[in-house]
């Protein structure tokens, strides 16, 4: 979209200058006319900027460590080039498109805890799995990195693309509910349990990257009337957890 459509889309009765306003950079560090456009009216109209880049592990920037570097760069550029009120992560992997592979959560664990440890920066990440709704590995890749992102101090997760992202409608909000439990789940734990817990987890998950199953769509999951969740994707989430509770996870309900 173009910086003329995206300022006269933000008119009263719209967005409301409190919620955020993205902005987002291009791969590799880089920032074009309309992101500093859009910075410009936001600024000037009293928005909340929010900043999103996602960083591609095993693309321009190269592995693991040259990514997370690219990562922590692109946080403070998010603060300093486009005057950001928090910032929207999301290193994704080139090739299996979803921000739930091992590397993947390398790279934003490391900048996350990097960044947090050394700022007061609001830091967010976006949540991409290969697997979609109502299937136990969508579940199970939302809880990586949902304890990823909080034993690494981000203070924010958007989740959930299920399926990648790219199919219509596969998205619930069960996905959103695992990722908070799990977030409680390992809050205040020590990063050496974590992690453990970590290797565990995607030790289970990783190997189906090529086959993940693309589930069923919301309407599928849910009533669309009462938006109650049917059985089936209740008793996924039963299962998932169950799983979860196996490798050392204590649900606080």
């Amino acid at each position: 979209m173009t910086a003329a459509g995206v300022i006269a889309a933000d008119f009263p009765g719209g967005m409301r200058p409190c919620d955020s306003h993205e902005v987002s950079q291009l791969n590799e560090l880089k920032i074009d006319i309309n992101a500093l456009t859009f910075t410009t009216h936001c600024k000037l109209a009293g928005n909340i900027i929010m900043s999103e880049q996602m960083p591609i592990f095993g693309g321009w920037a190269g592995g693991v460590e040259e990514t997370a570097i690219v990562d922590v760069a692109t946080h403070l550029a998010a603060f300093i080039v486009v005057s950001a009120d928090w910032h929207l992560d999301g290193p994704v992997h080139v090739r299996w498109g979803n921000t739930t592979a091992r590397e993947s959560l390398m790279v934003a664990g490391h900048c996350g805890r990097a960044v947090e440890r050394n700022t007061h920066l609001l830091l967010g990440n976006q949540y991409y799995t290969s697997a979609g709704p109502c299937t136990e590995m969508c579940l199970l890749e939302a809880t990586a990195q949902a304890i990823t992102d909080t034993a690494s101090g981000r203070e924010i997760m958007s989740g959930c693309a299920s399926a990648k992202g790219v199919a219509l409608d596969y998205t619930t909000p069960i996905e959103a509910r695992m990722m908070a439990f799990a977030a409680r789940a390992v809050a205040g734990l020590e990063l050496e349990k974590v992690n453990i817990m970590m290797d565990k987890l995607v030790a289970l998950y990783e190997k189906d990257f090529r086959t993940a199953p693309k589930g069923k769509t919301f309407q599928q999951c849910y009533d669309v009337v009462t938006l109650v969740p049917t059985d089936e994707h209740i008793e996924v989430l039963d299962k998932a957890m169950k799983i979860m509770e196996g490798i050392g996870f204590e649900f606080k309900l």
